[in-house]
């Protein structure tokens, strides 16, 4: 039988099957092959009980990716749930989440809950600042299930890790696309013992047969790693076009003389906001010692 691993924990797996969801061990041939079994793993598993349905882990299928925070494995994309006011937006930690998503090679779709709160003219420049520059922005009311189905739509056939600070609504708008996610932690909770210390780990929720998503504490250090501040700029795809118009091969777009990004800047086609987070992560880099 095959199916997906949507948790582990204390030496159990949970498998998502066609049959229900089986709490297996993994074969002792994986820790001889120092294989660890991740969570998003497809694997094969052999049933050993029905009522409850329980099984062993007997091989583990092909990964297409891997990430390592949150440990995890054939993961699509990233949701990065962010609220529109209530808490306002820090537009630096979002760009910090976005640079981390796109350092583990994952697409990133950001998801601006609180709409209801907030006034059309809050959501235009949001929209500017990150849809005009290439992300896929959906504006969202978790409270209200406002753009539950928009959302439904962008997952459909994905594994998709959700990321953001707390605050911001994320659990709100997991229990409104799938509102047994409680039920279902609270009963793995139960079986192995561990209350609430549980959602400390990775979790996958099947919202439909081929679409997953992950409730997890990961992506908890946003420090942009060993990344060089000449780096930087690679994660803002809206400078690209304008970077033939700078008069010095590897402008830094910040204190250099004919620069088109600062000319992009100045005409409106770059969002200020953007840049100005740009130059606070460009000099968090270069003030950075190293060892």
């Amino acid at each position: 039988m095959k199916g997906k691993i949507i948790k582990g924990i204390a030496g159990f797996y949970y498998v998502h099957t066609c049959d229900g969801v089986a709490e297996c061990k993994a074969k002792g041939i994986f820790r001889k092959d120092k294989i660890k079994p991740l969570v998003g793993d497809d694997v094969e598993i052999e049933r050993t009980g029905d009522e409850p349905l329980t099984g062993n882990i007997i091989k583990i299928l092909p990964r297409k990716s891997v990430l390592i925070r949150p440990a995890s494995a054939n993961i699509d994309q990233a949701l990065v749930i962010f609220a529109i006011v209530k808490p306002n937006p820090n537009y630096n930690l979002l760009d910090r989440f976005l640079i981390t998503i796109e350092q583990q090679a994952l697409k990133a779709v950001i998801c601006f809950n609180k709409k209801d709160l907030a006034s059309p003219e809050e959501q235009k420049e949001l929209e500017k600042a990150y849809g005009e520059c290439g992300y896929q922005v959906l504006f969202v009311s978790g409270t209200g299930r406002q753009g539950m189905d928009e959302i439904k739509n962008c997952l459909k056939g994905k594994s998709t890790v959700v990321a953001g600070p707390s605050g911001v609504g994320k659990s709100t708008i997991i229990n409104a696309l799938y509102p047994e996610a409680n039920m279902e932690t609270g009963e793995i909770s139960r079986k192995i013992d561990r209350g609430k210390h549980t959602t400390r780990h990775a979790q996958l929720f099947a919202l439909d047969e081929d679409t997953f998503i992950m409730d997890t504490p990961g992506f908890t250090s946003l420090s942009l790693g060993e990344m060089e501040k000449e780096e930087l700029q690679g994660y803002y795809p809206e400078f690209a076009e304008y970077e033939k118009n700078c008069r010095f091969g590897g402008c830094s777009h910040i204190s250099e003389p004919v620069c088109g990004v600062k000319e992009a800047l100045e005409a409106g086609r770059i969002s200020r906001v953007r840049y100005e987070n740009y130059k606070a992560l460009y000099e968090e880099l270069k003030g950075r010692r190293k060892y």
